[in-house]
């Protein structure tokens, strides 16, 4: 079943979307809706029963309590189980219509003139949202209050203009082990199997509400990555909370900044002397915190979902976050 519904979400026009709008929202409040009141992330819960079980499921193979055909048995239907899972809550949706085409935004070619644009509005947003925002002991960023509450605000405020955004959202949920997300250099994850959205707990505070709100996206069928930074930036931008604000402007600049960079250097450095001290502390504390965890892990996890983001119809792989440029740009254009 969990095949056929995959193939007809690439094979049958509008099924995806159909099924986007729907069905999945019944996932969301139903799996979402169990998994929300709970304080701890259930899939990271259940991941660890999971090794529990594989290795008690091994040392019984080996005492001879359990035949190899059983065990084989058991985790094969295990592993339909999570197919399925992942294929309602998650791969229909990578063929569904994407938000950028729902919400009316035209993609197209742009000059540097209206990159540099983009990046002086966001430095501009930057600069103004720092002045509000709280700092901790070192002088960094401080999100306090309920994170999970506000995300949801942010996002429910943000589908008062784009209705695509607009409805139910669950808790989303640091994780515990966040060394585990930190080496593979992961702010976030959406789980499908509890339809969760996990966040990175011990990042940099202004990495954050950005994360959670692209987590958030996830829930709303939207599983492009570059589409889930637009709609963190957008969700952001329409918070009340300047913590919010300042993280979704930095998020949008540290994109454009770098397409900008990568095209004029010059225009970039001038750009970047316009941003507050505030903010430059922020992203050097940002630069920082990852440099500690790049290495071998990194790289396989990137080749990893690299590899993941292609067969799910994403065929620029990871590459595909610097569209988030594009969408910027035409979001842009529509500003006054």
């Amino acid at each position: 079943m969990s095949l056929l519904l995959n193939l007809a979400a690439r094979i049958l026009p509008g099924f995806a979307e159909w099924y986007a709008v729907h069905i999945y929202p019944i996932w969301v409040r139903l799996l979402g809706g169990l998994c929300s009141p709970l304080p701890f992330s259930v899939i990271e819960v259940l991941l660890y029963l999971a090794g529990l079980g594989i290795l008690a499921g091994i040392a019984a193979v080996l005492a001879k309590k359990l035949s190899h055909r059983r065990a084989l048995w058991i985790l094969a239907r295990w592993t339909l189980l999570a197919f399925a899972l992942f294929t309602l809550n998650c791969g229909i949706n990578y063929q569904r219509t994407p938000f950028s085409r729902r919400a009316g935004f035209s993609l197209q070619e742009s000059t540097e003139e209206e990159l540099i644009a983009l990046c002086e509005r966001l430095v501009e947003e930057i600069n103004e949202a720092a002045g509000e925002i709280e700092v901790d002991g070192e002088g960094h960023c401080l999100v306090g209050g309920d994170l999970a509450a506000e995300a949801r605000r942010a996002m429910q405020a943000a589908g008062k203009e784009y209705p695509e955004l607009a409805g139910y959202y669950p808790n989303p949920k640091p994780v515990a082990s966040t060394w585990y997300l930190s080496y593979q250099l992961l702010q976030g994850v959406y789980s499908p199997f509890t339809v969760e959205a996990n966040y990175n707990s011990k990042m940099p505070d202004h990495d954050k509400p950005s994360t959670v709100c692209h987590e958030l996206s996830h829930l709303k069928g939207f599983m492009r990555e570059d589409e889930a930074n637009f709609v963190a930036y957008l969700a952001c931008r329409s918070s009340d909370n300047p913590e919010f604000r300042y993280s979704g402007s930095i998020l949008a600049y540290i994109y454009s900044g770098n397409a900008l960079y990568s095209q004029n250097l010059e225009a970039f450095r001038q750009v970047r002397e316009k941003l507050c001290d505030q903010a430059v502390a922020d992203l050097l504390h940002h630069n920082a915190y990852w440099d500690t965890y790049r290495g071998t892990v990194s790289e396989v996890s990137d080749k990893v979902n690299d590899v993941y983001l292609k067969v799910n119809s994403q065929e620029d792989g990871t590459k595909s976050y610097g569209r988030m440029v594009d969408l910027l740009l035409a979001w842009n254009r529509e500003q006054p």
